[in-house]
């Protein structure tokens, strides 16, 4: 458990569009390109093995950043034949987004403001508002129109945070989609924004009707 003692004031920064890593929850990624290769390297030696993860605000090339992102501690990796890396961060913290750090390193290192999400520390959070009844249907329409299988075996039992968490990491939102995910304060606001977009896509909807 991290407290925010240990949270450090920079963090190297991976900008990734579509990933959407949240507070205990689990990112893999296959490191391959070398800046990021030195990313790894630097973030293994250093004492928090932490990694910040931000959406970029569109598909363009240079992009800016989006203000909001997650922090992952390194928890798995493994060197693959082609000396590549496919790792696992699991979600510690959100973070706003700060200053560009200058350095030698080929990668973007920037200071990071913790305060904003102190709740993330605190454990898993409850959605009192979840009701299973009407989820797990609503969930089963928006698999068949999106045509994904599932053990719901599995997500009938998962707790509350994990199952909601994980939905909406996994599920093929489009990266707009999932930056509001991400900045959802509570776990109930991100349950509802879940259920909005499962709803449009089970109905046949398009981006052109996201939630505003």
């Amino acid at each position: 458990m991290y407290t925010p003692a240990d949270l450090p004031e920079t963090l190297p920064i991976f900008p990734l569009s579509g990933a959407l890593l949240l507070p205990r929850g689990h990112l893999p990624l296959h490191i391959f390109e070398p800046r990021f290769l030195t990313m790894l390297d630097d973030a293994l030696r250093s004492g928090s093995r932490l990694i910040g993860m931000i959406q970029p605000e569109n598909e363009d090339e240079g992009a800016p950043l989006n203000k909001i992102g997650c922090a992952g501690r390194i928890t798995s990796f493994r060197e693959t034949q082609d000396r590549t890396y496919m790792i696992t961060l699991t979600g510690v913290s959100r973070f706003i987004l700060g200053k560009n750090e200058d350095g030698f390193q080929p990668y973007l290192r920037a200071s990071v403001d913790w305060a904003e999400f102190a709740r993330d520390l605190k454990g898993p959070e409850r959605d009192p508002g979840l009701n299973r009844d009407t989820f797990l249907p609503l969930l089963a329409r928006y698999f068949q129109a999106v045509e994904i299988e599932s053990d719901w075996d599995s997500l009938k039992e998962a707790e509350t945070e994990m199952l909601i968490n994980v939905l909406a990491a996994l599920s093929p939102f489009d990266a707009k989609d999932k930056q509001a995910l991400l900045e959802a304060r509570t776990l109930s606001r991100r349950r509802e924004i879940l259920v909005a977009l499962m709803e449009l896509a089970a109905r046949g909807g398009t981006g052109k009707e996201r939630l505003q």
